[in-house]
This record gives C-alpha cells, structure tokens and sequence, in this order.
C-alpha cells in the first residue's frame, strides 16, 4: 500500500469519531446534552432552561442530531428531544476526568414553557 493510500485509510477511519468530537465541541451542545440526561426535553423548554432564542437552540440541536446524538419524537405541535445513545454521558464523563473539571450545569429556571408536558409536570430545569 502507498502512502497516498495510506492516509486516505487512516482518514476514512477516524472520519466518524471526528465528526462525532467536532458536534462534542461547543458549550452550548454540551448544556444541551447534560439537560437532556434526566429525559426528553422540548425545544422551548430547552430555550428557557438555557436562555437562549429558540433560533440558536434549533441550530445546536440540529448539529447534535446530525451527528446522531439526539432524536426526536413529535406529540402534536411539540417535538421533544432525546439522547439516542445514553453511552455518550460516559464519553461526557471521561472528557470531564481528562480535563479535571467537574462540571455541574446550572441551569436557568424555565421561564414559562406552554408545551404540554410542562405544564402537566412541572419540569424543572
């Protein structure tokens, strides 16, 4: 094998793990993955949970499913977000023993949430 051939292997192979760190890789899909651990979450309560316009939040959550981290299920109107594989709170885990920080999200009280789940069980952030 050549060495062209070579690092078009080497690339081909760590392209998936790559693609998986580059999602891993902003402050606010990481918030957005630490909020989903306890369950799905709806978009507007994510917004308000982390303050942010419904607009950037759809942009990140988009990101996250694209990568195949997040799924979706619609009730009605309402989409609600979930981790697709709950092996990636072990990967959070490990990058937080690397880096030595534990971090402990806090998160902003839900301002109001008119979803429906949300208003039945009063989720908190």
């Amino acid at each position: 094998m050549n060495t062209i051939e070579n690092q078009e292997t080497i690339t081909r192979d760590y392209a998936a793990q790559a693609a998986l760190l580059k999602a891993l890789a902003h402050p606010t899909r990481l918030a957005i993955l630490y909020l989903l651990r306890d369950g799905p979450h709806c978009v507007c309560h994510i917004e308000s949970c982390l303050v942010h316009r419904q607009a950037y939040v759809s942009q990140q959550l988009s990101v996250l499913r694209e990568a195949g981290l997040v799924q979706i299920t619609r009730t009605g109107w309402n989409i609600y977000y979930a981790v697709s594989n709950p092996a990636i709170f072990s990967v959070l885990e490990q990058i937080q023993a690397i880096t030595g920080s534990e971090v402990v999200p806090t998160f902003t009280p839900p301002r109001h949430c008119s979803c429906p789940e949300c208003q039945t069980t009063s989720k908190k952030c």
